[in-house]
């Protein structure tokens, strides 16, 4: 099987399952998303016609930290990747980013400048670079985060049966 059908797919599958529900528990507390269900929508527009993009961190718990992409690859065999994320050319200008307990809401601003700050700011706030096959972005502490980046965290009750 292709590193599309057993890897990417099932990725891609989860992370709209993720969009759905942070969908639902925003709506019930007035914030109305706006999903672009077509790639070619999300590729012109963004993610969003309300400008947020969601990000689901299913290590988040485990980690302790929220992983913030910026350049990606749709396969590993691929030389070169393209940006993403909060370096993405798009109208996003919040990125939401989270598991089904607990969600970030950041702006995109904000994280671009922690990320061009520089090397040693970076690495004494713990905020790290790391690459894998198809991906590249930086681990940002949750509480780094939640003190400093945060504009809104939520609580949610988990994952809906």
């Amino acid at each position: 099987m292709s590193y599309f059908g057993e890897t990417y797919k099932p990725q891609l599958e989860e992370a709209a399952k993720y969009q759905d529900f942070i969908t639902d528990e925003l709506l019930k507390q007035g914030i109305v998303l706006n999903q672009y269900a077509s790639r070619e929508y999300q590729q012109k527009k963004g993610e969003s016609a309300s400008g947020i993009e969601i990000k689901y961190d299913k290590r988040m718990a485990e980690t302790g930290n929220v992983y913030i992409e910026v350049a990606e690859k749709s396969d590993p065999s691929k030389p070169d990747y393209s940006d993403s994320g909060v370096y993405r050319n798009d109208n996003t200008w919040l990125y939401l980013i989270g598991n089904y307990e607990k969600a970030l809401l950041m702006s995109k601003r904000q994280l671009r400048l922690c990320i061009e700050y520089g090397e040693v700011w970076r690495k004494n706030n713990g905020i790290i670079f790391r690459e894998i096959a198809t991906s590249r972005g930086y681990t940002f502490p949750i509480e780094y985060c939640k003190r400093f980046l945060c504009l809104r965290f939520f609580v949610f009750g988990g994952e809906p049966q």
